[in-house]
Order: structure tokens, then C-alpha cells, then sequence
């Protein structure tokens, strides 16, 4: 028998852990029943607009019929084998058509679980890919500060030293870190100065490291920074120059996000390797995968010990890959170039007045990014009244306050997303921030 609401609420209270929060003393949720295109029903009734995407994978919106029909066709026939030893047509169909999206040459596909397993797979590659060509001390990585990668240990151990994750130093392996790319901003002048830290770590342990790896252009959960596509193309070249890989994280930027199909499109160069995930599936079911070329795909069965040393449980999941390949039917059938221009469009100019307001320090908005940074985050209680007086949902961290929506959000909802944030943003400053810089 069903619970009732306040029921429901007060176990999950007591017993179930959230995001980024204390078991003890855990925020308040909202109990969600439903949901569709963008809108997240609750339990009462009360309708608000996923003005995230819940964390940035309902591309499509949600509950999207073509997708939820596709996960119910593929579990009448397969729900689930393990995929060592079998294979199945939809795994098949998708690795088919992730290879047509995919930069040239990266067809050579890995199905993961999720984006942080896909970023530890990229990582287990480059090492295992460096060990077959007979360096085995190209055992560690080249990140940048500000970015972020997961939460697994192996991605937590990429993503900024300084950032969420620093409670784990002693646990997470040790890798190298330049600069974040904060002296380049996307629409500014190209500043070759901006490179000399990575051009510096890189030469001097150029005979440690494996491969660089990081989010290009859009530094998503740990910066909300934008930076110059010159900067990727310089990393082209210096890897390239020593021999190291090249690992681009598309799993936020991807699909749209900012304005192309890839964010790293801007630059006009490929890497090695590519992380993606999230909007892969719409936002219907857990899946990534990470796309190489046959060469480093050769070059690592070709060494010790003749084949790639990972395999998830729910690897390449049939479910899940329904959902992919129906999510990827839309991406195909509709313009969301221009879907996401529009969004920009309506973000630069809506978001554009706040920079008056007494606590924002910045502004930024690519393709359907809109980012309010404020000198000091509103209480959560503060911030929660906005969401419910608004009928938006909103998920600020740190200091930043910002919108990812679905990208089929109609202009009338993006603008009530922009009236909510210009709320939020005018909202007094709350507690400081913790030390550790984080702050849900």
C-alpha cells in the first residue's frame, strides 16, 4: 500500500541520503510523482519548470513519448545480459550511430554506466595505451584547475584539487594540474600567455604523463567558465608534440548544450578520446560511453595483456540503449542549432540588467547556458520561497546562481526561468561559504 505524502517525506527525512547533504540534518525535498516535457509534477500538485534539467540530461524535456515507448518495447524482449559474451542489437545500433556523431575516426565505442565511469575508462585507456607503446611510466594525467569530472574516485582525482573534492586528497591518485583558463575568456582576444601554464607542467613531466584531459570550452559544475577554443588547439598541438593523448569530457557540453553539437567544435580539432553522456538518453535512463579510434584501440589490445581491463556490470545496458537511440532520433529530427540560439538569444538579453545587482559579480550565458555569479549565495530557505513563488526550479551551488533547461523550453518558460533568477540573484547574501568553497 502506498504511503501518503507526508509519510513518504518523513522516511525519506530519516533514512535516505541526498546529493551533496547531511543524513542528520538533511535539507527539504520536494516529493515528485510525475513529470513532462518541462515540468516536474509534485505530490500536491504543484507544477515547477526543470530550469536544470536535472542535472543537465532532459534535453528533451521529460517523459518524452518516442523515448518512453522505446524502453518499453526493448523490455518486453531484453531488459538486461551481461555483455561479456553477448552482444545485442541495440548496443549495436547505438554504437552505429554515436560513431556518425562522433568526431572522425572515433568510432571505436565503450559503454559505461555513467559520465564519471566513462571519464575513468578514458583514463584507464591513455595509461593502458602508453604502457603497450612501452612507457609504462605515462601513468598519470594532465587536468585543469576549475574543472571537474565526477565523482568517482578516479574522476574526483581529475577534477580541481581546490574544488568539492579536496576532502579526499589522501584518498584519490595524484595527477598534475595547470593553471585553470581563466586569462582567456570565450569572447575576448586570444591570450597566448594564458597556455604558458600547461605548456610549462606538461614539458617538464612530459615522461609521466599519459594524457591531458579536459571539458572543452564550457568548464561545467566546478567553474561555470567559458574559455577561448585557442586554447584546445594549442593542446592539439602540444600532445601531439610529445606524443601524449588528448581526452575531451563532452558528457555536460555535449549534445547541444552550447550551441554546436560538441563543444569543442569551436576549435576545429578532435581528440583522441571523448567522454559523453547525460543527454544521451534524453535523461530517461543511466548511460555514457567513451569513443576512440582504432589505432589506440589496436595499440592497447596489441600490449599486455591483449584486451582493455574494465567491464561494468550493466554495461551497454539494452534499456538503456533504446533510450539512447531514441534520444538521438530526436537530436536528428529536430534544429536544436537553432532551438539553443534562440535560448542564448533570450538568456544574453534577459540576464543582461543583473549585473546592477549589488551582489552579482558576473554574468555569462553560452547556448543554452545562463550563469549569475554573486559575491555571496542567498540561504537555501531564501532561495527555496523564490522556486516556490515562481513555480521554477532551481539548483544554485557555490556562487553561482544559472539556468541549463531543456532545450526545447518554449520562450514563455525561459521567461519565467530569467524572472525567477533575477529574484534569486537580488536575494540577500546568506552565511558565508564554507572553506572548502562549496556550498549546495
Amino acid at each position: 500500500m502506498e504511503s501518503s505524502a507526508p509519510d513518504a517525506l518523513a522516511y525519506d527525512r530519516s533514512h535516505l541520503w541526498h546529493p551533496y547533504a547531511s543524513p542528520l540534518n538533511p535539507p527539504p525535498v520536494f516529493l515528485a510523482e510525475r513529470a513532462h516535457d518541462t515540468q516536474i509534477v509534485l505530490a500536491d500538485g504543484t507544477e515547477l519548470t526543470d530550469a536544470v534539467s536535472s542535472w543537465w540530461c532532459v534535453a528533451h524535456g521529460h517523459n518524452h513519448p518516442h523515448i518512453t515507448k522505446a524502453i518499453q518495447r526493448q523490455s518486453e524482449a531484453l531488459s538486461h545480459v551481461m555483455f561479456g559474451g553477448f552482444t545485442h542489437r541495440p548496443a549495436i545500433e547505438l554504437a552505429r550511430r554515436i560513431a556518425q556523431l562522433t568526431p572522425e575516426g572515433l568510432d571505436s565505442i565503450f559503454f559505461a554506466d555513467s559520465g564519471s565511469i566513462s571519464v575513468e575508462v578514458a583514463t584507464k585507456m591513455a595509461v593502458q595505451y602508453q604502457y603497450a607503446l612501452g612507457y609504462p611510466n605515462r601513468n598519470r594525467l594532465l587536468a585543469l584547475r576549475g574543472g571537474y569530472h565526477g565523482d568517482t574516485a578516479g574522476a574526483m582525482a581529475l577534477s580541481d584539487p581546490d574544488g568539492m573534492h579536496k576532502l579526499f586528497a589522501g584518498l584519490i591518485p595524484r595527477h598534475f594540474f595547470a593553471d585553470a583558463p581563466t586569462q582567456c575568456p570565450l569572447r575576448s582576444e586570444w591570450n597566448e600567455s594564458a597556455f604558458d601554464s600547461i605548456r610549462t607542467t606538461l614539458e617538464a613531466h612530459r615522461d609521466e604523463i599519459a594524457a591531458v584531459i579536459c571539458e572543452p570550452v564550457f568548464q561545467a559544475a566546478n567553474a561555470m567558465w567559458f574559455y577561448h577554443p585557442n586554447y584546445l588547439r594549442r593542446m592539439r598541438e602540444l600532445c601531439d608534440e610529445h606524443g601524449i593523448l588528448l581526452i575531451f569530457d563532452e558528457i555536460a557540453a555535449g549534445f547541444y548544450r552550447t550551441g554546436p553539437l560538441w563543444a569543442h567544435a569551436r576549435s576545429g580539432i578532435s581528440p583522441d578520446i571523448i567522454c559523453i553522456g547525460k543527454a544521451l538518453t534524453g535523461g530517461h535512463l543511466t548511460l555514457a560511453a567513451t569513443a576512440t579510434s582504432h589505432r589506440i584501440a589496436k595499440t592497447i589490445s596489441n600490449g599486455f595483456p591483449g584486451a582493455f581491463m574494465h567491464g561494468p556490470t550493466y554495461m551497454a545496458n539494452p534499456l538503456a540503449c533504446a533510450a539512447g537511440i531514441a534520444s538521438l532520433d530526436l537530436f536528428a529530427g529536430s534544429d536544436y542549432t537553432a532551438s539553443v540560439r534562440r535560448i542564448e538569444q533570450q538568456l544574453q538579453t534577459g540576464l543582461a540588467p543583473l549585473r546592477s545587482l549589488p551582489n552579482v559579480t558576473a554574468v555569462r550565458v553560452l547556448g543554452a547556458v545562463g550563469i549569475v555569479e554573486v559575491a555571496s549565495p542567498p540561504r537555501a530557505e531564501d532561495v527555496r520561497s523564490v522556486i516556490l513563488d515562481h513555480g521554477i526550479w532551481l539548483r544554485p551551488f557555490g556562487n553561482f546562481i544559472y539556468t541549463m533547461p531543456p532545450l526545447v523550453t518554449p520562450p514563455e518558460t525561459i521567461g519565467k526561468i530569467i524572472a525567477a533568477i533575477a529574484d534569486a540573484a537580488a536575494l540577500p547574501p546568506g552565511p558565508p561559504v564554507p572553506a572548502d568553497g562549496f556550498h549546495e
